[in-house]
């Protein structure tokens, strides 16, 4: 899969994209500024943090949810009492804002500019602002949203959360026929939020690698992060090559999606522990390294003279001993030098080689 300029699979880092979806409204407020700057403000610290996208939502309440649509999140973390209540806050963005906030980005920052449809007027509207479709694991059985993001024969990032394989399934079938040889990523998600980590699964991941091994495997993550971000860090070493996670300028801000969501320094510690485990990875063969060329020839062990040997004499058992360094015979040569005869004296303690027996 590749994304603009980036080779997905061709990389040590994952993708990682900041999912700020509509917190800019929430920081505009605390921060008494507009909901643009806003979001300018939180793409600027999602960049300059190491991220390689930043993603919004492109959603009308309107059409997304019924007046009448029960919540499905905690809500003591999130109090709203329906789904359209929700949104409604939060869809003041329309075509205008994000085509501005897509041109600002990509003339101040080398990242690319991303957000998700939630209906047939954003996909179009989306189509000349991003590189690549984001789909909400909520709509993997809308086939008619599929089927018109499929048309735009860009590459397609397929959310999962509550999903069977037949659900999988079908929507992969749905975008293959509308185009040859599509670009999928298929993200492992738990649409629980927040996600408790014993529920994150992320051994689900490779599952999804190995049912679909023709596309790219990642994860959209609702868990609240830790100091060490180590739930985002199991799901790279899970096979993750696309990571999402929600972002935030302050995680202590109620309600929305602030409570789980990562800000600019757990991205540095996310980024700075991925060069950690991909350095002390290294070698996938086992063999000796460089840095253990000391090692094998000083610290192995030899068999050494444990009394004087006489010149001729047949070397027994009780005359030899096994100690460091290995510069002599090694001691897995034992039974072989037993029983034969010294062609020199070998004083006790010295070292045995093949040239003294």
């Amino acid at each position: 899969m590749q994304i603009n300029n980036t080779d997905i699979d061709g990389r040590t880092q994952p993708y990682l994209i900041a999912e700020i979806g509509v917190n800019y409204f929430d920081i505009a407020e605390q921060r008494d500024i507009s909901p643009l700057s806003a979001a300018k403000e939180m793409v600027s610290e999602a960049a300059t943090a190491g991220v390689d996208a930043v993603k919004f939502q492109s959603y009308s309440a309107d059409q997304l949810a019924s007046k009448h649509s029960p919540v499905y999140w905690d809500t003591s973390e999130e109090s709203t009492e329906s789904q359209y209540e929700l949104f409604s806050q939060y869809d003041d963005f329309g075509v205008a804002e994000f085509e501005e906030i897509a041109t600002w980005t990509a003339k101040n920052y080398n990242v690319d500019f991303l957000s998700t449809p939630f209906d047939f007027h954003a996909v179009e509207y989306l189509e000349d602002l991003v590189p690549a479709y984001k789909v909400a694991s909520a709509d993997i059985t809308n086939h008619p949203l599929l089927r018109q993001i499929a048309r735009k024969e860009k590459p397609v990032l397929l959310s999962t959360g509550a999903s069977t394989i037949g659900e999988i399934d079908k929507a992969v079938r749905v975008i293959e026929d509308e185009v040859q040889d599509p670009e999928i990523c298929l993200l492992h998600c738990i649409l629980q939020y927040p996600t408790d980590p014993e529920n994150a699964n992320l051994g689900m991941i490779d599952h999804l690698d190995t049912v679909y091994p023709e596309y790219t495997a990642g994860y959209s993550d609702h868990v609240p992060p830790d100091d060490g971000m180590v739930t985002l860090l199991n799901s790279v070493v899970n096979g993750a090559a696309i990571i999402e996670k929600h972002f935030t300028l302050d995680k202590s801000l109620e309600g929305n999606d602030h409570y789980h969501a990562m800000d600019p320094e757990d991205i540095r510690t996310f980024r700075k522990n991925v060069d950690r485990m991909i350095a002390t990875t290294g070698e996938m063969k086992k063999k000796p390294i460089p840095a253990e060329t000391d090692s094998r020839e000083y610290a192995r062990r030899s068999l050494v003279a444990a009394t004087d040997i006489e010149q001729g004499e047949e070397i027994a058992r009780e005359q030899l001993s096994i100690k460091r360094p290995g510069t002599g015979i090694s001691p897995m040569m034992l039974d072989i030098v037993v029983n034969r005869e010294a062609r020199k004296r070998i004083e006790a303690d010295n070292i045995l080689t093949w040239e003294l027996i």
